[in-house]
Parts: structure tokens; C-alpha cells; sequence
């Protein structure tokens, strides 16, 4: 593991009481799985990362002083945005590529990939949290991710989408502020349904009742610095006024749509 680390915790302002996440940051593998027996165009596409939210998470945790955790690790080697007994965790295909690395795999070898790199990095989420509520003030986190702008030859209209459970206290402001320029199409719970039992939303906000949201920007619209700094100087003023709300930095726990929470 030392030689690959997988997770990078960028430092903030943790009395700032806000959080970015961006679980499929980076596109990157260790150098003991190759290419998991890809072509390198592989690691260009979705299925690697979610395009652009490496560098629009680093300029907003600068612009907004706050600190955040990136995942580190290609979501082809394991997917961090996914429960620990989810059966997409290692996927053996996605979106038509046969991942050979991933097929067949050993329980050892699964098991290897969850302790290695898997939890860390939700060790490192937990402990961020952990570290920017130590005052007793719920932080607000805002996990950050995107998607493609068209999924089999059908074009999605959205801009950019909220993903939610059943705590909508910062969903409704955050949908609101986007959409009230009225420049861009919103989704509300598109292209994906939030409520994913066992998601880094459901582990690290849901269980607690910490106040959240899931930010998704399509990729086309981020695939470059210039529409990385532009959406980041759309969202940062948004961020900024979530945070000033007294009421997004409480705990409050919500049932959630996928059933009771563990015990």
C-alpha cells in the first residue's frame, strides 16, 4: 500500500464547517494491476473517473478555504461510491468494456482491494468529517461528481443534477440557487436516484444525520480549465450561501428510501 496512497486530504479551514468529497477524482491504478488489461483510452472515459472533478474540487476547496478528501484510485480498480457488500463494487464490465483484470477475482483478492485502498480512503472521509465537526457543529458535506452528456445515444439534457435521499435540507436551497438564473437545466435526482444504500452519502451523512448533498456537473461542460473555472465560479458563491444557513449545521437523522439503517 505504501506505495500508492489512496486518498489525498486537502487541507481548509476546518472551523469553516464545510466538506468537499469527490470519490472518483482521479483515474489512476496502482503499478501491480497494469492496466487491469485495458487499453489506455479506457482510462480517458467515465468508466475510470468522473472527468473534471478533480480540478473543479481543488479550485473550490481554494477558493472557499475548506477542506477535502479526493479518491486517488481509478473506480475500475474498486468503486468507492459503493457499499462494501454492493455487487458492483469490482465491476467486470461497464458501459460495454470487459475489464479482464477484474474477472475472474479471487475473495482474497477482493478482500485485498477493500482493506488497501477501499477503506482507507473512507477512513480518511471519516476522519475529515470528523476533524470539521469536533466544534459540535454539524459541517455540511458536498460530494462532488459528473456525468456524461449522453448515455446510449440519447443526450441528456441537464446541466448539472442534485442526488438525494431523504434529507433535502440543503438539496432544496442548492436546487434552487442553481437554478435561479434560470441559464441552466437542473436535474432533481437525475441522471441516478440518490438513495443507494451503503454510498459514501449514506455511510458518512445519512447514518449520522449530517446535512449533505450530491452535486453532480456534466462532463462535456468541465472537460477543460476553462469550464473547470467557470463552474467553479458558479458553484463557490452557491457553496458559500448553503454554509451561511445556522440550520444546515445541524444533526438530524431522516429514514431512508432504501430501508433501516443498520444497527
Amino acid at each position: 500500500m505504501q506505495d500508492f496512497i489512496p486518498f489525498e486530504i486537502i487541507e481548509g479551514d476546518y472551523d469553516s464547517g464545510m466538506v468537499l468529497l469527490a470519490d472518483h477524482a482521479m483515474n489512476r491504478l496502482p503499478v501491480r494491476y497494469g492496466s487491469l488489461g485495458l487499453p489506455a483510452s479506457a482510462f480517458h472515459r467515465h468508466i475510470a473517473f468522473d472527468i473534471g472533478i478533480e480540478g473543479l474540487t481543488r479550485r473550490l476547496a481554494a477558493m472557499l478555504n475548506v477542506p477535502a478528501v479526493l479518491g486517488c484510485f481509478s473506480r475500475l480498480l474498486i468503486d468507492p461510491n459503493r457499499g462494501e457488500d454492493d455487487p458492483t463494487l469490482i465491476m467486470k464490465i461497464s458501459d460495454g468494456a470487459i475489464i479482464p483484470g477484474n474477472h475472474p477475482i479471487t475473495q482474497e483478492e477482493w478482500d485485498f482491494r477493500l482493506d488497501t485502498y477501499h477503506r482507507p480512503y473512507h477512513r480518511a472521509v471519516e476522519r475529515t468529517i470528523a476533524k470539521a465537526g469536533a466544534s459540535g457543529r454539524a459541517p455540511l458535506v458536498l460530494s462532488l461528481h459528473s456525468f456524461t452528456p449522453f448515455w446510449k445515444g440519447v443526450a441528456r439534457p441537464w446541466h448539472a443534477a442534485v442526488l438525494w435521499d431523504s434529507d433535502d435540507r440543503a438539496v432544496t436551497p442548492l436546487l434552487h440557487l442553481l437554478g435561479e438564473p434560470g441559464d441552466i437545466v437542473v436535474g432533481d435526482n437525475e441522471p441516478y436516484d440518490g438513495a443507494l444504500k451503503g454510498d459514501t452519502m449514506y455511510r458518512h451523512c445519512m447514518v449520522s444525520g449530517t446535512p449533505h448533498a450530491l452535486l453532480e456537473v456534466r462532463q462535456d461542460l468541465i472537460g477543460d480549465e476553462a469550464g473547470i473555472a467557470a463552474w467553479a465560479e458558479r458553484l463557490a458563491p452557491v457553496f458559500k450561501t448553503l454554509n451561511a444557513d445556522p440550520t444546515l449545521h445541524e444533526y438530524r437523522i431522516f429514514p431512508s428510501r432504501t430501508g433501516p439503517y443498520p444497527v
